[in-house]
């Protein structure tokens, strides 16, 4: 565990020896690809990425109109016909400075579009974190069902030839035999539960390979830096403000836009006439100005205040990453603390249970009362296990959040 640490720190490269126990970097990258979310994510920066390129193109192309007709007229005596037709090439011209808004607007997109992508990977990311640990915690448990339930029945052995010889009574046979069926029944309920974890994993990363058993999770270390170092960290780095932030980029362009948008953009066309069958032929220029009205005005209104919107949703976000991570980096020195308790509590019950056990041997102590103090010391093993768990999962769980663990953005 030391070494994962200097590890996830970046003090050193990804050694085997964190592999043992976390899946191998490359995998989890293509696990977290793999996600649905990611997958969704990718497709809308291809997606900003187009439109990126609409509006550097503009929203203006050529127009083509054509009119084709037929008159009559009675001159020279006579009725006469003649084919006419008439031709109008027009483009609508974007105003300066309206290109320069809508490349802000494009690019602003994009980078959020981006930003929401590595989020996507973050919070896929967490998921692998927490599935992850949940199974070594499951582990963890079997681990210990499986040595209570080993030890009793050694005893159970060992009480049950006692009984035959005459040295014990059958009444202590029947107490170990009730301790050894709770035993089995939490053995299994131990066993169901690494399952669960291993299939709730298995579905959330179906393309993650899954080691056969767990190694047990190595006392915790202290983080290094400061708590409000890993703080700023996570704030500074937290990619939902920053693609918040691309938000509020993009509406203040739009809301630009939309001001500007109350001149509308000239058409200019050139147009072709040819009447009386061609006897008469007429080119000239086209030009059409829409006059902007309360139409535009109150477009322009509308898109100032969704800015000042999402600039209020930018600092309300920064706001809840700033509690999240004072909760994150606080609950990873809290949990440290409480596993060292519970660590204190195993080693007492340990001292205590070797005591018991003698006595209980040497016939100073009734087999109740040892197995009360076996039942209290699996609980209080198990309870060590948990705080274990948590406490690393707490740790990398401020490594995730500070992406130093599983991300390359």
């Amino acid at each position: 565990m030391k070494r994962l640490f200097v590890i996830l720190l970046g003090a050193c490269s990804l050694g085997a020896q964190a592999q043992q126990w976390l899946p191998p970097h490359e995998l989890v990258h293509e696990a977290i690809d793999a996600q649905p979310d990611v997958v969704a994510a990718r497709a809308r920066v291809d997606a900003a990425r187009a439109h990126a390129g609409a509006l550097a193109a503009g929203p203006h192309e050529f127009q083509l109109d054509a009119v084709a007709q037929r008159r009559s007229t009675d001159e020279l005596g006579g009725r006469q016909r003649f084919s006419e037709s008439e031709f109008t090439l027009s483009r609508a011209i974007r105003l300066p400075g309206k290109a320069a808004l809508d490349r802000r607007i494009g690019d602003a997109g994009v980078v959020a579009a981006e930003l929401r992508l590595d989020d996507a990977r973050h919070q896929g990311a967490r998921r692998m974190l927490d599935d992850w640990m949940d199974w070594l915690r499951a582990a963890e448990h079997l681990r210990t069902a499986e040595a209570t339930s080993a030890l009793l029945e050694r005893e159970r052995s060992g009480l049950a030839r006692r009984v035959e010889l005459g040295e014990s009574s059958r009444k202590d046979l029947d107490l170990i035999d009730v301790e050894r069926a709770q035993a089995q029944a939490r053995l299994l309920a131990a066993q169901a539960a690494l399952h669960s974890t291993r299939e709730a994993m298995h579905s959330d990363f179906p393309g993650l390979p899954i080691p056969a058993s767990a190694l047990a999770v190595d006392p915790p270390l202290a983080l290094p830096e400061t708590p409000q170092a890993w703080i700023d960290r996570i704030i500074a780095r937290s990619h939902e403000i920053g693609a918040l932030a691309a938000d509020a980029e993009q509406a203040d362009a739009r809301a630009a836009r939309a001001r500007a948008e109350r001149i509308a953009d000239p058409v200019l066309g050139f147009r072709r006439l040819d009447e009386r069958g061609g006897a008469e032929q007429v080119n000239g220029l086209v030009l059409s100005i829409p006059l902007g009205g309360r139409y535009r005005a109150a477009n322009a209104q509308a898109e100032s205040a969704q800015a000042a919107a999402v600039h209020g949703d930018v600092a309300s976000m920064r706001r809840d990453i700033s509690r999240e991570a004072v909760v994150t980096v606080t609950a990873a020195a809290t949990l440290a603390a409480q596993w060292q308790a519970q660590r204190d509590a195993l080693d007492a019950s340990v001292a205590a249970l070797k005591r018991v056990k003698r006595g209980w041997e040497l016939g100073e102590v009734a087999v109740a009362e040892w197995l009360l103090v076996q039942r209290q010391h699996t609980q209080i093993a198990a309870a060590e296990a948990d705080a274990r768990a948590d406490a690393e999962r707490a740790r990398l769980r401020v490594l995730v959040d500070a992406h130093d663990l599983w991300h390359d953005e």
